[in-house]
């Protein structure tokens, strides 16, 4: 597999090679759609503080947890496997944890195809242009096609981190900014 399985570990990563291990008895088609759910599921997760406190929540009991997670993935037309792990996250008290078994499972799927996952931050929305000539160097260093799964973060004042795998690469600002701090506090 790929470099990226060295981040694949812990409770999440244990649940999501199940989930891998499943779904290669699938159809490709059926694999391929479950990978797009799984990613889907995950972007889901990070987009809404709501879904977000619901998982997290100690103080709502899972049957309440099942139901609202069962309603927004029957919604979403997910495939029934996903429907069928998130219940049994959900039963299990780990739903906490759902959004990181989303995207170790990505990382299983992306390096059963030789893919590599690189998750970039940067300050500023990037262009299309700007993503394909980032993918293109990272291609050229790893020698694996790169999916880049692209976030802003305005904390990071300029620049962008790039996470390949267990490898990462900080150029932003704000590290610069506190490296130069750290350097005149020490003079």
């Amino acid at each position: 597999m790929s470099a990226d399985e060295s981040v694949i570990g812990g409770l999440a990563g244990r649940y999501a090679v199940a989930m891998f291990e499943l779904a290669q008895e699938l159809t490709s088609d059926e694999q391929s759609r479950l990978a797009n759910n799984m990613a889907a599921l995950k972007v889901l997760i990070d987009g809404s503080d709501d879904l977000q406190k619901l998982l997290k929540s100690p103080v709502i009991n899972a049957e309440e947890q099942a139901a609202a997670l069962a309603a927004v993935l029957d919604k979403a037309g997910a495939h029934q496997l996903v429907k069928n792990f998130a219940a049994l996250v959900v039963e299990k008290r780990r739903a906490f944890a759902l959004a990181d078994m989303a995207a170790q499972y990505g990382a299983l799927v992306a390096g059963s195809r030789d893919e590599i996952v690189a998750r970039v931050a940067s300050a500023r929305d990037l262009s299309a242009a700007q993503i394909d000539a980032l993918k293109g160097q990272l291609e050229k260093a790893v020698g694996k096609n790169v999916i880049v799964e692209n976030e802003t973060d305005a904390a990071l004042l300029g620049g962008m981190v790039v996470k390949l795998g267990s490898r990462m690469i900080d150029g932003s600002l704000r590290t610069k900014l506190n490296s130069l701090k750290t350097a005149l506090n020490e003079s």
